[in-house]
C-alpha cells in the first residue's frame, strides 16, 4: 500500500512539473518570417539572409518583387549556401513574377522547399540583378 501511495505522488509530482515546464520550456514557432533583399545577377549572390529558425514555415516563399530595371518583372531562383560555403541554385530554377505581390501560398513562388533552419539564403535575377524581393521563410 505504501508503495502505491508513493508512486501515486511521484506520478502526480512528474506530471504537475511537466504541464508547469511546457508553456515556458517549449517555444512554439511563430508565424512565418519576412525578410527584404536585393537581388544578384543570373547565378548570383545578392544580400544573404539566414532561414529563420523560430518560424513555423519550412520554404522560401518569393512573396513580392520588383525588378529594377522594367516594369514586367524577371525570374527569380532561391540560392543556398552549403556547409563548404558554394552556392547552389534551389532545384525548381528560376520562375517568372510580375512586379507586386505573390501570395505565400501559391506553389509558384516556392523558390525553395524545406530549408533547414540556419540556413543562408539569397535570391538571383535571370535577366539583371539589384531587383527588390521579399521572401517569406
Amino acid at each position: 500500500m505504501k508503495r502505491a501511495i508513493t508512486a501515486s505522488a511521484l506520478a502526480l509530482a512528474c506530471a504537475a512539473t511537466c504541464m508547469a515546464l511546457t508553456p515556458s520550456a517549449f517555444a512554439a514557432p511563430q508565424a512565418c518570417v519576412v525578410s527584404s533583399l536585393t537581388t544578384g545577377g543570373y547565378e548570383g549572390v545578392g544580400s544573404i539572409r539566414y532561414k529563420s529558425s523560430t518560424s513555423s514555415c519550412s520554404d522560401l516563399n518569393l512573396t513580392y518583387s520588383d525588378d529594377s530595371t522594367s516594369i514586367h518583372g524577371d525570374r527569380y531562383a532561391g540560392r543556398l549556401r552549403n556547409s563548404s560555403g558554394v552556392w547552389r541554385t534551389c532545384n525548381k530554377g528560376y520562375v517568372w513574377a510580375s512586379d507586386g505581390n505573390h501570395s505565400v501560398n501559391d506553389s509558384t513562388y516556392w523558390l525553395c522547399t524545406a530549408v533547414a533552419d540556419g540556413t543562408p539564403f539569397t535570391v538571383a535575377s535571370q535577366y539583371d540583378g539589384g531587383d527588390s524581393v521579399k521572401i517569406t521563410h
